[in-house]
């Protein structure tokens, strides 16, 4: 017989909770060499990531000298993308109407986003977490409200339709 899996959420809060304890274990050893040194440092302002740097006394800021600007060609970028084919543009170079491209972006508009992490979508909607309902059920009980709830509404309009042409 084979061995079980454990449940994948513990094991992961597991990691993490292990994960965490070595942070704190990192954070407790580097405020200890912090303290410990007495001499305090200073670091540039101008370079927050650079190495400390001795503290001088004030000088005057230098002279700035007025430069001449510096031009450099630049060269246009083309437009075209390499997956277009010629046949997409008219005689004067104008992208013709391509309607299944306006139909994909439409759809993909109106679509969901990709789930961000799909494992867990897949164990939710298996209904693996104790006390939640399979997404499945939920999605059949939301279908058969609609149905029936549209039901209701087209015999209100169906009876609202008959009384007004029975009186006419």
């Amino acid at each position: 017989m084979a061995k079980n899996k454990g449940d994948p959420i513990s094991e992961r809060a597991r990691a993490l909770n292990d994960q965490i304890a070595t942070l704190e274990a990192q954070i407790k050893k580097l405020d200890s060499q912090l303290h410990s040194s007495s001499k305090p440092k200073l670091r540039s302002t101008t370079m927050p990531h650079g190495a400390a740097v001795p503290r001088k006394t004030e000088e005057p800021p230098p002279k700035k000298t007025i430069t001449e600007p510096v031009f450099e060609e630049i060269k246009p970028v083309t437009a075209r993308v390499e997956t277009e084919i010629p046949e997409m543009f008219n005689e004067s170079g104008v992208r013709k109407y391509d309607l299944p491209a306006l139909w994909s972006k439409l759809r993909s508009l109106f679509s969901r986003p990709p789930a961000s992490n799909p494992r867990l979508v897949n164990y939710l909607a298996a209904g693996g977490v104790q006390g939640l309902r399979p997404l499945r059920y939920e999605k059949r009980v939301a279908r058969n409200r609609f149905i029936a709830f549209a039901g209701i509404l087209f015999f209100l309009l169906l009876g609202t339709l008959l009384l007004y042409l029975r009186n006419h």
